[in-house]
Formats: C-alpha cells, sequence, structure tokens
C-alpha cells in the first residue's frame, strides 16, 4: 500500500488546485449486490482510494482547505463487535485517524448533522456528480438547506467537477505508483506465462483461465478485469469472456489477463498456438501484428503525440494486409478510407493506472495530447478476421490476433512494464516446446 505520505501529498496537491473558498467532497464506493444476501468483493472508488487510502464502503472523505480543526474529515462507520463478528474489523474514526492519516474523524450516521456546517463559507464544492446517485440528491438538499438559511450569496456553493481535477493528477504517477504497477505487470507477466506453459489441445479455456487465476491468489491479488480466453474464432469477438469452450488442435489462443496490485492495474495480452506451433497463416498474421507493435514503440517518449502509436500501427497493418492480399489497393488510400476497420476495429491503447481504462484525456484544446514522463499507457495492436469473413480466402479466417504490453513513459522515451513474456513467434513456440519437453 503507497505511503500515507503519498495520500498526504496528493491531498495537499487537490488542495493548491481547489484554492481557498472550496471543499471537496468524495463518497466511497457502495457495495454491490450480486445475489439475495450475498455481496460482491468490495473493490474502493478510484478517486476516493487515490486521495485516502480507506478501502471501507459506508465512509464520505471531505477535503477542506483552511479548516481549523483538520483540513481532512472522514466519516466511516462505528467500531461494531457484533458486526465486525460476522465481516471483519472496522477502522472506526479513531482508527481512520491513527491509520489513514485522516485530520479528524466522525461516525458515518453523523454525516447529515455535521457535513452542511463543512459547507458553510465554501464557495465551491468538488463533487464527482452523477457518479454516486443517491449522494447526489443528499448533497443537493444540504446545498439548498443552506441557501434557505441565506449562508453565502448567489455565487455560493457552485458545483464543480472534482473527476476532471482529478483525471489529471492521476495521469502523471509517482514513484510509489510506478512500483506498484510493475509489481501488477510482474504478476501478470508470470500468470501469463504460467498459461502458455499448460496449454494442451483438449483442455477447456476455462482451464486456461484457472492457470491465470491460480498465478493471481497465490500471490494474494484479484484480476483486475474478467479474463478473456478466447480460443480459435472466439478470439475475434474483442471482449469474450465466457471462457467455455473446447480448445482444438490448430487454433491459436488468445488470452487477455492482467491483475491488480494494490489497486493498480495490468493489462497483457498475448496470442500463441494451441499445440505449440504456429501455422504459415497464423504466423504471418502474427508477425504483422508484432511488427506494428514496435513501430508503435518506436513513437513513445516525451512530447510525441497519443495518437502517433496508433498511426504508425494503421499504417504497418494496412501494409501488411496488402502484402498478403488481404486488402487491395495503395496503402495510403486505404489507410484514408479506414479498409482496415474490419480487421483492426479498436484504438492502439488506452491509459493504464487505478482502472484498467484510466482517466485522462487523450486531446486536450482539439489536438492529440502529448506524451510526458510519468504517463502510463498499454499498446495493443490486432487483427481479428471472422470466421464467416467472406471477403477473404478462407485460409485467413477465424483468426483473432492481439500483442498487448504495457509501457511508461520516461524522461528519455519509454519502458516496458510488462517485461519477460515472449514476444516473437519464435520466442514464443520455444517457450512453448520447453514446456513441453519438461
Amino acid at each position: 500500500m503507497p505511503s500515507q505520505r503519498e495520500f498526504a501529498r496528493r491531498r495537499r496537491q487537490l488542495m493548491q488546485t481547489m484554492g481557498p473558498g472550496a471543499v471537496a467532497i468524495l463518497p466511497a464506493a457502495p457495495e454491490r449486490r450480486r445475489s439475495r444476501d450475498i455481496f460482491h468483493s468490495y473493490r474502493q472508488d478510484s478517486d476516493f482510494w487515490y486521495l485516502t487510502g480507506f478501502d471501507e464502503p459506508s465512509a464520505v472523505a471531505v477535503i477542506a482547505p483552511g479548516r481549523a480543526h483538520g483540513e481532512y474529515i472522514l466519516f466511516c462507520r462505528d467500531k461494531d463487535a457484533h458486526h465486525e463478528a460476522w465481516d471483519g474489523p472496522r477502522a472506526g474514526p479513531e482508527g481512520a485517524c491513527a491509520a489513514f492519516g485522516a485530520d479528524d474523524a466522525f461516525p458515518i450516521d453523523d454525516l447529515n448533522d455535521i457535513l452542511p456546517g463543512l459547507l458553510e463559507g465554501r464557495e465551491r464544492i468538488y463533487y464527482a456528480m452523477g457518479r454516486h446517485r443517491d449522494f447526489d440528491q443528499r448533497l443537493l438538499a444540504w446545498v439548498n438547506l443552506l441557501k434557505d438559511k441565506g449562508e453565502g450569496g448567489h455565487e455560493a456553493h457552485q458545483i464543480v467537477a472534482l473527476d476532471h481535477v482529478l483525471q489529471d493528477m492521476r495521469c502523471y504517477k509517482s514513484r510509489e505508483e510506478i512500483r506498484a504497477l510493475r509489481s501488477a505487470a510482474a504478476v501478470s507477466v508470470e500468470a501469463h506465462l504460467r498459461a502458455m506453459r499448460a496449454c494442451r489441445p483438449g483442455m477447456m479455456e476455462y482451464e486456461i483461465e484457472a492457470e491465470l487465476l491460480h498465478t493471481f491468489r497465490r500471490h494474494g491479488l484479484e484480476a483486475a478485469y474478467p479474463s478473456i480466453v478466447a480460443g480459435g474464432p472466439n478470439a475475434c469477438t474483442l471482449h469474450y469472456i465466457h471462457n467455455r469452450a473446447p480448445l482444438k488442435d490448430g487454433d491459436l489462443l488468445l488470452i487477455d489477463a492482467g491483475c491488480e496490485y494494490e489497486l493498480y492495474a495490468s493489462d497483457i495480452s498475448r496470442t500463441f498456438p494451441v499445440n505449440g506451433r504456429f501455422s504459415r497463416e497464423q504466423q504471418a498474421l502474427y508477425e504483422l501484428v508484432l511488427a506494428s507493435q514496435d513501430a508503435a514503440f518506436e513513437t513513445l517518449r516525451p512530447g510525441a503525440g497519443w495518437n502517433d502509436a496508433h498511426a504508425r500501427v494503421i499504417e504497418v497493418i494496412t501494409q501488411g494486409l496488402v502484402d498478403l492480399g488481404i486488402l487491395e489497393g495503395h496503402p495510403d488510400e486505404l489507410v484514408a478510407s479506414e479498409a482496415y476497420r474490419p480487421y483492426f476495429m479498436h484504438r492502439t491503447g488506452h491509459w493504464l493506472g487505478l482502472d484498467v481504462h484510466d482517466v485522462g484525456e487523450y486531446r486536450v484544446d482539439g489536438h492529440w495530447r502529448q506524451l510526458e514522463a510519468g504517463m502510463v499507457l498499454t499498446v495493443e495492436p490486432g487483427i481479428y478476421i471472422n470466421a464467416d469473413c467472406s471477403a477473404v480466402d478462407a485460409r485467413w479466417r477465424g483468426i483473432g490476433i492481439r500483442i498487448e504490453d504495457d509501457v511508461l513513459i520516461t524522461s528519455e522515451g519509454h519502458e516496458l512494464l510488462s517485461v519477460g513474456l515472449p514476444r516473437s513467434a519464435r520466442e514464443v513456440e520455444a517457450e512453448m516446446s520447453g514446456a513441453r519437453a519438461a
């Protein structure tokens, strides 16, 4: 877990942005019901965690610059021996101060009595309206109560989008965040290697998924998102998560899986032959996807535009599809007409952090954002040719390939976080051959 010094630094940075006369309010994520009286495993709201490190539900954080009795106030559940016997220990208000750095803490049941007073004299309320619908109504009721009392003036209690402020902060990763992202990537690499070595024709997709989850849980971690384990034509469904089909000799297996370390995500994809050997067509498409990823890597450095990597991937994939006879025409014209889109329909990457698809603008003032040191993103080109795609020769059909890695932008260029996984077709075959020999 990041140090309390790290969370305090983030809160100070936010308060500097907010300025005097402002207050920020962040509700914790609610518990999510799975069925009847069973709940999903709890996962804290990313913005709430980013500023507090507090991992319990039924909590509200308030950040009030200049408050005499403390600028960071946390409302949380009281200690309760009966409930803790069933659901585990709670920090309680005392623990919120002692273990989580709160300047002041109160029972969550006192929120209605205390929080309106924290809004008094504040012109701006930083809050992510629309994310927690029930809490939206409570906040508006408190604001209206203060208006009825005549607190402030006509401009009092302007609600400012807190999420827009935090998404820019979260886009630049600190040393502690980068450490967590490296750890998530390292465990995910280990999981992908285990799955690759275990794979055999006749296994089920869910058996390979079990190999991934085994590694995550062995390190005490959770999957960052539902794992994609897609054999053969299933790989052409981008968000395939059924994972219930048999793995056939001669097919490819696409795995898109990653874990969370201290809530920081990894997101890695590999595609490899179920029987350990690529066919000629599979290898041709695989090497094309790999070449496009290598071309994308060459663009990743401070000052480059966000879209530069995607533009290079499109150029390489389009040229390669022409060379293979899958597309016909001049590559420049095919790029302009987006003729590649039936076979490569998604972007080349996304921001990565506390969320798998992390927050952060991709355009600023109508222009592609420039990359800067401390940003973390994925690079994930792919080619997908559906089994029923009559526009191409039958030998190409039913092949889906994606290669995805996690990358940190550094002051000198970039660093591959998901290092250690085979990338070339030869490396993949050697890894699988070695596993079979063992």
